[in-house]
């Protein structure tokens, strides 16, 4: 019984462990697709263009990423794409105007 537990319990082991590297081969290669085409908004592959967006997400707001987001949105033909450019957008303009806000 105890060795046919310590089977068990080994080829769980295993089977987590090999879960874990290939979750962390599939972040890497993720990651590696968005810093690789990050800036590729007008790409003609739409994959490309959605690693764009993601790191658009995390720039600094400024009127430069605004305007070409902006732009981005009168090119794209794709709904699934215009929606988080949209967002980003809005969550861009929204602090710009936070900030003239703390201004005034």
């Amino acid at each position: 019984m105890n060795e046919r537990l310590g089977r068990t319990l080994k080829t769980a082991g295993l089977t987590a462990l090999a879960l874990a590297a290939a979750g962390a081969v599939a972040a890497f290669l993720v990651r590696d697709q968005m810093s690789r085409h990050r800036r590729d908004l007008f790409s003609p592959h739409s994959l490309r263009r959605l690693a764009a967006l993601g790191y658009m997400a995390g720039e600094q707001t400024s009127v430069d990423n605004i305007t070409l987001l902006r732009d981005f949105l009168a090119w794209e033909p794709r709904p699934l794409l215009r929606s988080p450019a949209m967002a980003i957008v809005r969550r861009m303009e929204d602090e710009v105007r936070m900030r003239e806000l703390e201004r005034a």
